[in-house]
């Protein structure tokens, strides 16, 4: 089939077009086959690229450490897809042939820059109704990467997240473009950070309140406001010397960063010695700050197809919409690389080449 696939870690000229890659096959019961019509690019898929998280992501395709070093080779990128259920493993009950879904693909997993993707049964959800699959594919990676950390690791829902003040560090990009519209709806009030140019945009999107962290020290403006119930942190770098002092002491507040050294220790390291030296650090943190009040914890993506079902619902009642920078045709997926790169994003870019004469592809980044 057709795909963009890489034969080895690198910068952008590792990206390969090839026409003969592998089909992928069923091989768990609950297992489904998507053909693809819109496919996305993510940060990881460019750090992947050069090889981030090779040593834990190997672990994961091959626990028993059975196969050869590189044995993920060649390795389709793309985390994001929309399209239709082309055949069903025999234990699926929930999806039928011709089904429009949309999945966020776990980066151990082949990705979606290709005709055809293999998922579990239970990482898959129905599109939304109201989204083509380009708009669609705009969606799934960075709405399950938030979800996890504002619901499985931040405690928010719908019913419990009203006159909550909520802090996004880093507001423009895919995950915080999509976690402003998610709280909001639910009730909350919401602070983000981002560059002057964004501010109109991000209000676009319901964020009550704007900083420019281009006009000085972030922290100064921030402080100056009523403190806040959780902070998610797009952000990394120094945040973490500043931000808690801005949670609420003693209410249960949280600070969620997205930002973690897991990855870099375990390829540094080795994966045994990586996770020891993760989880003293996430430990001596999480008590120090607790100490002060507030909680501290790290978020990470989690691929869920019930989290998505309720996402859908949310899309098609017009309270979350995708959001839409730029867009490439197929041909130009590595130049989508090199727009992924340069970061400062306003939410995703698009490649889409609909002339296809043999197939229909949509890529989404």
């Amino acid at each position: 089939m057709p795909a963009w696939v890489i034969d080895k870690y690198g910068s952008n000229e590792v990206l390969r077009f090839t026409k003969n890659a592998s089909f992928p096959i069923i091989n768990y019961p609950n297992e489904v086959i998507v053909k693809v019509f819109a496919a996305g690019l993510n940060p990881i898929d460019v750090a992947m690229r050069g090889g981030y998280g090779a040593a834990t992501l190997s672990m994961k395709r091959d626990p028993l450490n059975i196969k050869q070093s590189g044995s993920e080779f060649p390795l389709v990128l793309g985390r994001d897809v929309s399209g239709v259920i082309m055949e069903c493993g025999l234990d699926v009950k929930y999806f039928r042939e011709r089904d429009e879904v949309w999945a966020a693909i776990p980066p151990w997993k082949q990705g979606s820059l290709a005709e055809f993707v293999v998922l579990s049964a239970n990482e898959v959800s129905h599109k939304p109704k109201c989204l083509s699959h380009i708009e669609a594919a705009a969606i799934p990676y960075v709405a399950t990467t938030a979800w996890s950390a504002l619901v499985n690791t931040g405690g928010l829902r719908k019913d419990n997240c009203a006159n909550k003040r909520i802090l996004i560090l880093g507001g423009s990009g895919g995950v915080g473009t999509f976690a402003v519209q998610m709280v909001k709806a639910w009730g909350a009030h919401v602070t983000v950070t981002c560059s002057q140019n964004a501010e109109r945009f991000l209000r676009g999107l319901g964020a009550d309140h704007v900083v420019d962290y281009t006009a000085g020290p972030v922290e100064e403006p921030l402080s100056a406001l009523e403190k806040f119930d959780l902070i998610l942190d797009n952000v990394g770098g120094d945040t973490e010397r500043w931000a808690l002092k801005l949670l609420k002491p003693w209410s249960g507040s949280k600070f969620v960063t997205l930002v973690t050294p897991f990855m870099q220790n375990t390829d540094r390291l080795g994966v045994a010695d990586g996770m020891m030296q993760t989880a003293a650090t996430v430990a001596s943190k999480a008590l120090k700050h607790l100490m002060k009040g507030v909680h501290y914890r790290w978020g990470f993506f989690a691929p869920s197809g019930s989290a998505l079902d309720e996402i859908r619902d949310m899309v098609d009642a017009k309270q979350i919409r995708p959001v839409v920078e730029e867009t490439f045709s197929f041909s130009q997926v590595p130049q989508a690389f090199e727009k992924v790169e340069k970061g400062h994003a306003r939410g995703k870019t698009v490649a889409s080449n609909k002339n296809r004469k043999t197939s229909h592809y949509y890529f989404n980044v």
